[in-house]
């Protein structure tokens, strides 16, 4: 991120179950707690959080050097602030995650407005210390050259509402923290964001998502850009919020018998639940392609970790039409054929919708004279560009089965386990990493869809289109990756097609 810029931050905010503070924080305690007014540790950990938090964001804007790992920093160091905090003020440490808890009913509104008021205090505490340390260095809030208002603006929406999305499913959710078995991986996905939206939109906006960020780091700006930030902040809030409810309606109107264990969205939310993934997903990718980005591959294994944390739970979390088929032939009632095919259409409309949009971005930005082509990697031809989809395909999706739809050996057993999000998400990293020279690294016909998408719409129907004969050939070898993974998996897991015996009567 440029050094003139403020870096992305975020905040967390926990489940009613793990606050010792509980009903300071949430009108769904059960149990009843002190008033506000005779506990401050949980004010104390949001300003200290906080500080940290903007100190660091501002270290990295203002320190001299290559900025490319700084959102590695930042995110970092907001996992461990909000594992430090969870457990006493809920970890919250923006503004804008405390707005969006309040919207939907886990922070009472009395907490929200003291919570604001105090994290903006402790940012502008870390902005007298950085103005100490770094004048006449100072950081700026705006868009970033070459972009306009409207994309920076834009920018701070999206990935503001990622954020706060992320922080309502894995901290607030009640069937993601259930009383007996709370998930141990909040602070975790909702760090990794840093590295998704970091890396895709800090040369945008400067990737701030957090009023007090903007708010400490806007010395010598025009109050208009704070106001500006501040207002698409809490509308990303807001939508995050809008979206919680949309997918998590047992929240609100629990089903007969509870939404329990065995409670299974309606199709509908659970396609939502796709599409929102894989244009999330497609998107990261996209704007780190369009920007340059050092970190493409991190960052999109950042993303899919993000939302696969936090809608694991009502859809299972394809996010990509590779991993749907072979859910769906691994049998085992895991996904039937007509909700896989319902999957891949919200998938693969979600990825296209996603590339026109990064188009646009791509089209204002400092590398609208390139085109980025699906097309093997100089030195290498069509069938190797093939191997490497179907390899790294056949790795998600097999990560997919092991980790995310087999029963786990009994001494992982338990409903909340930690790793199949990050294994998963670390396969779309390797395989970015390993594959992105011959083949470009997509290993999801969505997110090849949404590339050629977007080469289209960059180019313009004035211009010839570029060629998708390679789209479809890549699609080829992607599906063909997922339709082994079912068939391996089918080998190194026999005890999954067995039937349960039935109880002696």
């Amino acid at each position: 991120m440029a050094s003139s810029s403020s870096s992305s931050t975020y905040g967390a905010a926990e489940g009613h179950h793990r606050h010792h503070h509980g009903g300071v924080l949430l009108a769904t305690s059960d149990r009843h707690k002190l008033p506000v007014s005779d506990n401050t540790a949980p004010y104390v950990a949001e300003f200290v959080g906080t500080f940290i938090l903007v100190l660091t964001v501002g270290c990295v804007a203002l320190s001299p050097g290559s900025p490319t790992w700084g959102g590695v920093a930042i995110g970092c160091t907001l996992m461990c602030m909000i594992y430090a905090t969870g457990p006493i003020s809920g970890g919250n440490l923006n503004p804008a995650v405390s707005f969006s808890l309040g919207l939907i009913g886990s922070l009472r509104w009395v907490v929200v407005v003291r919570y604001c008021v105090v994290q903006l205090l402790a940012g502008f505490a870390a902005s007298l210390v950085l103005r100490g340390m770094y004048m006449p260095r100072v950081a700026a809030i705006g868009p970033m050259p070459p972009f306009t208002w409207e994309y920076a603006v834009t920018a701070e929406v999206i990935y503001t509402f990622m954020l706060c999305f992320v922080v309502n499913n894995c901290a607030a959710s009640k069937r993601n923290n259930p009383r007996d078995d709370p998930n141990q991986f909040y602070a975790l996905a909702i760090g990794f964001v840093m590295i998704a939206g970091g890396y895709a939109v800090g040369d945008i906006s400067g990737a701030a998502f957090n009023p007090a960020v903007a708010m400490a780091l806007s010395t010598g700006n025009h109050f208009r850009w704070v106001v500006a930030w501040l207002v698409a902040e809490l509308l990303g809030a807001v939508l995050a919020a809008i979206m919680f409810r949309a997918v998590r309606p047992e929240e609100y109107n629990p089903p007969e018998g509870g939404a329990g264990i065995d409670y299974e969205p309606s199709l509908h939310v659970r396609c939502a639940s796709e599409f929102l993934g894989a244009f999330m997903l497609v998107l990261t990718v996209g704007l780190n392609i369009a920007m340059g980005s050092p970190a493409t591959a991190f960052s999109a294994g950042a993303a899919l970790l993000c939302m696969n944390y936090s809608l694991a739970n009502v859809s299972g979390a394809h996010f990509n039409p590779a991993v749907t088929l072979a859910v769906v032939l691994s049998g085992r009632d895991k996904c039937s054929p007509g909700d896989g095919a319902a999957y891949v259409v919200c998938q693969t409309i979600g990825g296209a919708l996603a590339g026109l949009l990064y188009a646009q971005f791509h089209r204002a930005g400092p590398n609208s004279g390139l085109t980025f082509n699906l097309k093997p990697g100089p030195g290498y031809g069509p069938n190797a560009a093939g191997v490497v989809e179907l390899f790294f395909a056949f790795v998600l999706a097999y990560a997919v089965l092991t980790c995310a739809t087999a029963t786990p050996p009994t001494p992982w057993r338990t409903r909340q386990s930690f790793y199949p999000a990050l294994a998963i998400g670390a396969c779309v990293t390797a395989g970015g990493l390993s594959a992105g020279r011959v083949s470009g690294g997509q290993l999801n016909p969505a997110l090849t869809v949404g590339v050629t998408v977007a080469n289209v719409a960059h180019t313009g129907w004035g211009h010839p289109a570029p060629p998708i004969n390679l789209c479809l050939i890549l699609m080829v070898w992607e599906f063909t990756g997922g339709l082994l993974a079912a068939v391996v998996f089918s080998l190194t897991h026999p005890d999954e097609y067995k039937k349960a015996p039935l109880l002696s009567k």
